[in-house]
């Protein structure tokens, strides 16, 4: 990490005696947001499909644990079934399923939905919400770690404070939100955190392919690749910040 850090603030290049090094100071971060639009344009992106792309994946893993916590047979299965991408889908397999387009829904017609967007929504959500359509597949496929987390949880939940509220008349939805979500609130924070780093390390983000194709460039070499990656790094802690302060448990203050 320090040794990125350095490379930073260095203008590196390849000579046939080695790396040489020329400090360069901040220039490399500031090259970066005044000379590289590219960057610009897939951190908006990004930014745009992880504001979708996590709550999709967060909810869904609470649903389906949810119904796995129920008493249905094959419950062992059916947790087998949404774990096992998990542990067998590797980067170039994801890639082949994009480029087959195995990741969409077959019934599912791309055009009408950004037909239908677009008569709502400016073009760039429109643009966002139908790629989040084509890759469906694949972004549910990423949720079998938050389903586990979840489950976990659930499972520790005392059923006498359900049968409790069923007797006092309260609804399922009612359950839901006042004892299910207060337990589990904390643990959709983790999940979260887990999913947005998953979404920012995952192979198929157009940033890690960018600060890899600068690293090798001839004109900008390592020093920009890695103040591309520390920027980047700083941009995802910001996020994890804004997520941490969105779902911290809030004290209340006692009145004296």
């Amino acid at each position: 990490m320090m040794q990125s850090f350095y490379y930073s603030l260095n203008s590196m290049r390849i000579t046939p005696v080695g790396l040489q090094f020329r400090y360069v100071g901040f220039n490399n971060y500031l090259d970066v947001w005044l000379k590289d639009m590219f960057f610009l344009q897939e951190l908006a992106g990004f930014f745009m499909n992880t504001l979708l792309r996590v709550p999709v994946i967060v909810v869904f893993a609470l649903i389906i644990a949810m119904l796995l916590n129920q008493n249905v047979k094959f419950k062992g299965t059916f947790r087998t079934i949404f774990f096992l991408p998990v542990i067998v889908t590797s980067g170039p397999v994801i890639n082949q399923l994009i480029d087959q387009g195995a990741t969409s829904i077959p019934m599912v017609n791309q055009d009408i939905i950004i037909g239908l967007l677009s008569q709502v929504f400016p073009m760039f959500i429109t643009d966002v919400v139908a790629g989040l359509f084509s890759q469906i597949i694949i972004i549910l496929w990423y949720s079998g770690v938050q389903i586990l987390i979840f489950l976990a949880v659930l499972q520790k939940i005392d059923p006498s404070l359900y049968e409790a509220a069923k007797i006092d008349g309260g609804s399922s939805w009612e359950c839901f939100w006042k004892i299910t979500l207060p337990t589990i609130k904390p643990i959709v924070l983790i999940n979260m955190v887990y999913t947005l780093v998953s979404l920012a390390n995952s192979g198929q983000n157009p940033i890690i392919d960018l600060i890899y194709a600068n690293m090798f460039n001839a004109t900008r070499g390592y020093g920009f690749a890695s103040a591309m990656a520390w920027m980047y790094a700083i941009i995802i802690g910001i996020m994890l910040i804004i997520i941490f302060l969105a779902f911290r448990e809030r004290k209340t203050k006692r009145a004296f």
